[in-house]
């Protein structure tokens, strides 16, 4: 069974490999690696040409893991995804033949361009780690995580995603441009010296899936966290549920994925135990994309992320939440 220290040394080993190829933004990087140590469905809510689609390959081969894209259009259709079941003349029988959902990663680029029927298809994958075919259930291998992506400018014939759908997504985050003229330089420069527009073919895989899994259960099984901050992430959420400004505030499910990306993180900083830094860190990114702000308010150009911000400010620290 892999212990703690060991677990931390493979993960740094993870984030520097995809950092080579990503550059300029860590901390989306392990905020992305600590979504996928527990599972969790990411969204990238970003403009075109800032490496998204490089960050999920890149993923996928260091973690050792089968890799999908799914270029969503508005002719996509639930069965293009997910499978369908054919007629052998010759067996006389019905032989599966299974979608690109098949897979450990899968990306689902533009996710808003397919219509909501196809966007529905993944509901139950995201969520369930299954799918249901023609009244058939199959569960997915582990690991399963969806890397989904929209482009938050272009509303032309595209489909806003439903809060049932927004609320399947573990993180949203985004991206954002290069920081400073240094990280652009260092983004050109690493594309000269790869000789090649796409580097992952050169990466190779410093873990296999039942090493990542094995990581996946430590989280789950290795990580402690307080009785006081689970009451801080309650109260957390409860404040910003309770805002004015707010027609429908996080979940439930928004309160569990905070809790679960936070023992993430505390194995990607290797400790065996939860700190409240690792809740705040996590907050906007997990809670954010589950507000809904009343109409009167939006248009003033408030968002989600300025209510959790808010919440966060106002709800007490516990003083005493640390290890065992």
């Amino acid at each position: 069974m892999m212990d703690i220290k060991e677990a931390f040394e493979t993960l740094e080993e993870i984030v520097e490999a995809v950092s080579r190829v990503y550059i300029g933004n860590e901390v989306v990087v392990r905020k992305t690696l600590a979504a996928a140590l527990v599972n969790g469905n990411v969204l990238f809510e970003d403009y075109p040409g800032l490496g998204k689609t490089l960050l999920a390959k890149a993923f996928g081969k260091v973690l050792g893991l089968k890799y999908t894209r799914v270029q969503f259009t508005p002719d996509l259709l639930p069965a293009d995804i997910l499978g369908t079941k054919v007629w052998r003349q010759n067996l006389g029988t019905f032989e599966l033949i299974k979608g690109p959902i098949f897979t450990h990663v899968l990306l689902a680029d533009e996710i808003n361009r397919a219509p909501p029927k196809t966007q529905s298809a993944l509901l139950e994958a995201m969520e369930e780690k299954q799918v249901t075919i023609e009244g058939e259930t199959f569960t997915l291998e582990r690991p399963f995580f969806v890397i989904a992506t929209q482009n938050p400018i272009e509303f032309e014939g595209t489909y806003p995603l439903p809060e049932a759908q927004l609320d399947r997504f573990l993180l949203r985050l985004r991206v954002g441009y290069p920081k400073s003229l240094e990280d652009e330089v260092a983004i050109l420069e690493a594309r000269l010296s790869w000789r090649k527009d796409d580097p992952t073919v050169d990466m190779r895989a410093l873990i296999d899936r039942e090493t990542f899994v094995e990581m996946q259960d430590l989280v789950e099984r290795g990580i402690f966290i307080s009785r006081d901050l689970l009451k801080y992430i309650a109260e957390l959420i409860r404040n910003a549920r309770a805002d004015e400004r707010v027609e429908a505030g996080p979940s439930p499910r928004g309160g569990i994925a905070l809790m679960k990306v936070a023992k993430a993180n505390a194995l990607l900083e290797g400790r065996d135990f939860v700190l409240p830094d690792d809740v705040k860190a996590y907050a906007v990114d997990a809670l954010a994309h589950r507000v809904v702000v009343k109409p009167e308010y939006a248009f003033e150009g408030i968002n989600g992320e300025e209510i959790v911000r808010e919440a966060l400010e106002k709800t007490p620290v516990p003083k005493e939440a640390g290890e065992r």
